[in-house]
């Protein structure tokens, strides 16, 4: 964060800013260390449907139960951050994520790896909290900034989770894994309890209150309906491809769960990039700049499905289809949060949730795609879940872009 002037002249006000800037790097590593929780298994697909003797279908339905999880937590557990203590709560599901990635790692069974990858998942959504909470600890001059950062980081988790996740499963083997990511909850833990300050909740609502006005938020909001729509379907893209490159890396190019997590670096460059495919959308317009990213992500498809065996034409199409569809989805919060401010983590849920049911369906779509029609059909279905969100989104540029257009279309 910036320094305001006062903050230069001010010993108090330079140490609170240190302070706020301390905290904020500790959230934004906590929500990439802890997204990349319901990661860890993508790469590692074809060892765990080895060691089990299963098929790629069932290993990539564990993975979508772990997107599952995530999604259910955050519909389930993400509103309490309005009725309990924040750091209270994600301290214990820093817990529930430890238990369950042990669970995971000594698993002797594929229907018990998958039960304990739902708890992950459902246990993961710590970055859902640290998002509002980095809003609340900052300035009000410097809360997009804050935000920004942990998201940031979330990003980055996502992306490099495949990376490290893919380079210790070929080396240490995929339990130890687990193990390792369960050392981290717990050293974040400790972190967050010594380092992190209290804050107190906000909003008066009883939890079962707090869930029906989800719904209401909803049907009210058609732009909140919208930029859900265009996120999971695009998310949903995104899965088909990360779900199933081990098993094409493999069976194509016989090369191992490293060298597809290897382009978890290259998919990098997509969340690195969102601070500044931010500030593209809030130059132009979020709704116009999520139509042009998302057909970036379709031209990532269209290099798929050209490179064939070639390294080269994979790697244009990581580049093209991580650009788009993180461009896409900071369009798509930039237009929801631009709505009802006083019900931002409600809508940030609403939106979140769906964003990930669509990420686990593109998972399951995409395994199988591989299954039933190889490279080709993981392509097709990729492109098809993108050209089904630009529908989506031409039937409302007309409206979209009327003078009377509510801010936030």
């Amino acid at each position: 964060m910036t320094d305001s002037k006062g903050e230069r002249g001010d010993p108090h006000e330079r140490h609170a800013a240190r302070r706020r800037r301390s905290t904020l790097a500790l959230l934004a590593f906590t929500a990439g260390a802890t997204v990349a929780n319901i990661y860890l298994l993508q790469p590692l697909l074809a060892v765990v449907a080895r060691e089990f003797r299963t098929t790629a279908r069932a290993a990539g339905l564990v993975s979508m139960l772990t997107q599952v999880g995530y999604g259910s937590g955050m519909f389930f557990l993400v509103p309490l951050g309005d009725v309990l203590e924040r750091r209270r709560l994600m301290l214990a599901l820093l817990g529930a994520a430890t238990l369950a990635l042990l669970l995971a790692g000594a698993a002797p069974t594929l229907p018990l790896l998958a039960l304990a990858s739902l708890v992950v998942g459902a246990a993961s959504v710590v970055p859902q909290l640290a998002v509002p909470l980095a809003a609340h600890l900052a300035l009000p001059e410097e809360r997009g900034q804050a935000v920004g950062t942990v998201m940031g980081g979330l990003l980055v988790g996502i992306l490099l989770a495949r990376t490290v996740s893919g380079f210790l499963g070929a080396h240490l083997g995929w339990r130890a894994v687990y193990v390792i990511a369960a050392g981290f909850m717990v050293a974040l833990a400790a972190a967050l309890r010594l380092f992190l300050p209290r804050s107190e909740p906000g909003e008066a609502l009883p939890y079962p209150a707090l869930l029906r006005s989800i719904f209401t938020l909803l049907r009210e909001e058609p732009v909140l309906r919208e930029a859900s729509l265009l996120g999971a379907c695009g998310f949903a893209a995104f899965s088909v491809f990360w779900s199933t490159l081990a098993f094409f890396l493999e069976a194509r190019l016989g090369l191992g769960a490293d060298v597809a997590g290897l382009f978890g670096v290259l998919g990098a460059g997509g969340a690195l990039a969102a601070p500044l495919l931010g500030r593209l959308a809030d130059r132009t317009s979020p709704r116009a700049n999520a139509g042009l990213m998302l057909a970036v992500a379709l031209a990532g498809f269209g290099a798929f499905a050209l490179a064939g065996g070639h390294l080269a034409g994979l790697v244009v199409g990581v580049l093209l289809l991580d650009v788009g569809i993180q461009g896409a989805h900071v369009s798509n919060l930039a237009r929801v949060h631009a709505r009802r401010p006083e019900a931002r983590s409600r809508m940030n849920t609403v939106y979140m949730v769906t964003y990930f049911v669509g990420g686990a369906l593109g998972t399951a779509v995409g395994t199988w795609a591989w299954t039933s029609f190889g490279w080709a059909g993981v392509c097709a279905a990729g492109a098809g879940f993108i050209l089904a969100a630009l529908a989506r989104w031409s039937l409302g540029a007309r409206a979209a872009a009327a003078p009377a257009a509510a801010p936030g279309r």
